[in-house]
């Protein structure tokens, strides 16, 4: 899906870019294409890891890196978010953990965490959360157009990805209607990620949007009447308050 999501997300963001204007610099180029690469790693290992192992254990252990990432990088960076702030972003790290599980069907034999799942699941939740730090270092007078080349870099080396893996297929019928929607709401979410990290800390604009697996039981549960576990649950309400307490927190200096 994403052979397609991809390149039309690219196209929708370059026509925005030259809409809103904005300072095509080396660093823009820079820090958009590495963002690109990370974003493409990141989801190749991570459906690689969900493949060949236990998703109980891949989808929360990835979470809380994607997470965590953000947070200690701004914190090294001088960040210091203020105490309700910061008790906000240790419910949310918890939260993820919590709404990322997935319960195991007791008629499937799961597969083991092996070494190789290991190194694919750390891989893929470091590259998702370096995205953010990455993209965060992107100059704000640059607009969209980091976007633009992390678009560009990520379509690239999917596409090299699934020629070398002999993955390359086109979807059609409702497969492509879905990829296609899936394209304008991937452009959507980029813009407000860049506009959340450049108007807020990376600890926490970081922190905050990798509670997105919330949002998906969420939807889960209203659209697919899906039941969930009590866990998910919980994690739920620690991801309401999380979310509260880290808007309410000033930091400090600010």
């Amino acid at each position: 899906m994403v052979l397609v999501s991809y390149p039309i997300a690219l196209m929708l963001l370059l026509l925005l870019a030259l809409i809103v204007g904005g300072d095509i610099s080396q660093q823009a180029i820079l820090w958009g294409g590495l963002c690109g690469v990370s974003q493409a790693f990141g989801i190749w290992w991570f459906y690689a890891a969900l493949g060949t192992g236990p998703i109980a254990v891949v989808s929360p252990l990835t979470a809380i890196l994607v997470a965590g990432i953000p947070v200690g990088v701004g914190l090294a960076l001088g960040e210091r978010p203020g105490a309700v702030a910061g008790v906000g972003v240790v419910l949310a790290l918890i939260a993820v953990v919590l709404v990322s599980r997935e319960a195991t069907d007791g008629d499937v034999t799961p597969h083991r965490f092996t070494k190789k799942v290991a190194w694919l699941t750390v891989g893929s939740g470091m590259a998702f959360g370096l995205n953010f730090v990455m993209i965060a270092q992107a100059p704000p007078e640059a607009e969209l157009w980091p976007l633009v080349f992390a678009r560009l870099a990520a379509s690239l080396l999917v596409l090299v990805i699934a020629a070398v893996t002999g993955n390359v297929r086109i979807p059609t019928g409702t497969p492509l209607r879905l990829a296609l929607l899936a394209a304008a709401l991937d452009a959507g979410a980029n813009i407000a990620m860049l506009l959340a990290l450049h108007a807020s800390l990376l600890s926490l604009a970081g922190v905050l949007m990798s509670l997105y697996p919330a949002a998906t039981v969420l939807l889960a549960i209203v659209v697919l009447r899906e039941r969930v576990a009590r866990w998910q649950a919980v994690g739920m309400v620690l991801a309401l308050a999380a979310v509260a307490m880290i808007a309410a927190g000033q930091p400090l200096g600010a």
